[in-house]
């Protein structure tokens, strides 16, 4: 009862904040591309059915809680295609006049949405896409990006490595794309932060099975004798994305060490087991809805949901351009239960967010660490700072 009160105190007062609003029907859309891909190493990994579109549910719930006190309604179109597919899902979406509209796509056809998204003035919020050049030279006017980008990832393991004094690193990375592109936000990271890489191998993805019998024991075998004669380091940092073998190297490491990365303690937006700031009630109700524990991807959307419900409720209007300015300006932050408000990076359109370090039950830290100063915010340590980016799409 008491809870409820105070709700509905804070729910009063934010309506006096913002004085007489107008009705507004927010209608939004998530689309969701799948992909044909391995199964994960783990079966703790299968992604449910409902990944992604779950977060959304929870938003539509809490952004229709505010919207009630100040006559907005909320409702978001959910829809799963192929990459073949997405695009006349896209038209379809568009047809209805949908201009708010959330993709979980991989970057080729991120990039091809937003710039067809781009004709009817919708904008796209990027949930999943971490590559380092859409927030740089091949950035767009109408994309903004919830997702951490690869920078931010690797900032945020390496800040950690050297608060802890780990400065010599042992670098193993895959060979898929992916996997190419982590291995170099990590350099970057190690040069940023006066790290020295004193090793810097790849390991070959030859494909098949990673959930059988040859699979584990093919890696086993392999590991130990990769990883043997290695300079003098402090840490292991693996760049897979492709979730091909960074998680067996905590254990199959020829001299033992610390494993940081895409394996061992993994940098990542949200996890089921994240219990501070508030953190602790945001995972009851996701759970009470969906009847499983949050992903990234969950967290993602709702965040970019949320990010729309918030901006509606400050401007009265769901006109995609007037929330864009606001929520690129000095006035927009955000509750994200991860200990500071969110906000964006007016150059580039990245959110500035805090990154759990996550060691696969609980957050052992979150970056930026104590220490790491910037002129501006804390979080503008992590990933591309202005000076940094190229994009020139929001001047």
């Amino acid at each position: 009862m008491l809870k409820l009160q105070m709700y509905m105190i804070a729910s009063f007062a934010l309506l006096l904040s913002v004085g007489a609003a107008a009705a507004v029907d927010v209608k939004a859309a998530v689309l969701r591309v799948d992909y044909s891909v391995l199964l994960p190493i783990s079966r703790y990994d299968l992604p449910p059915p409902d990944l992604g579109l779950a977060g959304a549910a929870l938003a539509d719930e809490d952004n229709g809680t505010t919207g009630s006190f100040l006559g907005h309604t909320y409702e978001t179109v959910m829809r799963t295609v192929s990459p073949e597919d997405s695009d006349s899902a896209l038209d379809t979406i568009l047809a209805e006049g949908i201009r708010l509209i959330v993709v979980i796509a991989r970057k080729d056809d991120l990039v091809r949405l937003t710039d067809k998204a781009a004709k009817s003035e919708a904008l796209v919020f990027n949930a999943v896409t971490p590559d380092n050049d859409l927030r740089s030279d091949s950035c767009r006017a109408n994309l903004l990006h919830i997702a951490p980008s690869h920078g931010m990832m690797a900032d945020a393991v390496a800040q950690f490595a050297i608060w802890k004094n780990w400065r010599k690193w042992f670098l193993i990375s895959g060979t898929n794309p992916q996997d190419i592109a982590l291995a170099d936000a990590f350099r970057k990271a190690a040069l940023k932060f006066g790290a020295k890489i004193t090793e810097d191998r790849s390991f070959e993805d030859t494909g098949g099975s990673r959930r059988t019998d040859s699979g584990h024991v093919l890696v086993q075998r392999q590991l130990p004798a990769f990883t043997q004669d290695a300079d003098a380091h402090d840490v292991v940092i693996a760049a897979d994305e492709t979730d091909f073998f960074a998680r067996y190297l905590s254990y199959h490491l020829w001299t033992p060490r610390p494993v940081m990365g895409s394996g061992g303690l993994v940098p990542k937006t949200f996890h089921g087991a994240h219990e501070a700031w508030g953190a602790t009630q945001f995972h009851t109700r996701f759970e009470a809805l969906t009847g499983r524990y949050i992903m990234p991807e969950d967290y993602n959307v709702w965040l970019a949901l949320r990010v729309i419900g918030e901006a509606v409720t400050r401007t009265s209007t769901a006109d995609p351009q007037t929330l864009k300015d606001y929520v690129i300006s000095d006035a927009f932050e955000l509750a994200a239960f991860k200990g500071q408000k969110v906000t964006f990076r007016n150059w580039n359109g990245q959110m500035r967010q805090p990154i759990l370090l996550h060691d696969g039950s609980i957050t052992v830290s979150v970056s930026p660490q104590e220490g790491f100063l910037h002129q501006r915010s804390p979080l503008d340590t992590l990933g591309l700072d202005q000076p940094e980016s190229t994009c020139t799409a929001f001047e």
